[in-house]
């Protein structure tokens, strides 16, 4: 099983996900985040206390799926992501070693 990760701007998020529903992954995890993304417009950046300078309000987003599924899922994630900037974000893939599912049985 992998992880793919990825840090998007928040204006192509429901694109990506609509992209990844679509295309069958149904395991994702979608977050608020703070980074260092070239934000877009002003509108998309914040000043942080903690780092002593603005920074670009952004999504991180995660998907599970099978190994033999990571490479559409990255494909879609990259294609959906583009926002004409040369860099418009970035995508990690991870192993996952095991998974268990949180049900309502006691062990």
């Amino acid at each position: 099983m992998k992880e793919v990760k990825a840090f998007i701007h928040r204006g192509r998020v429901v694109d990506v996900i609509h992209a990844l529903e679509d295309g069958g992954f149904g395991y994702l995890s979608v977050s608020d985040v703070k980074g260092l993304l070239t934000a877009l417009s002003a509108q998309e950046q914040v000043y942080s206390m903690e780092l002593g300078e603005r920074v670009t309000r952004q999504i991180k987003l995660e998907v599970f799926c099978e190994d033999d599924q990571v490479d559409r899922a990255v494909q879609l994630i990259r294609l959906h992501g583009r926002t004409g900037q040369s860099v418009a974000g970035w995508v990690y893939q991870s192993t996952v070693d095991r998974a268990w599912p949180i049900d309502g049985h006691t062990d």
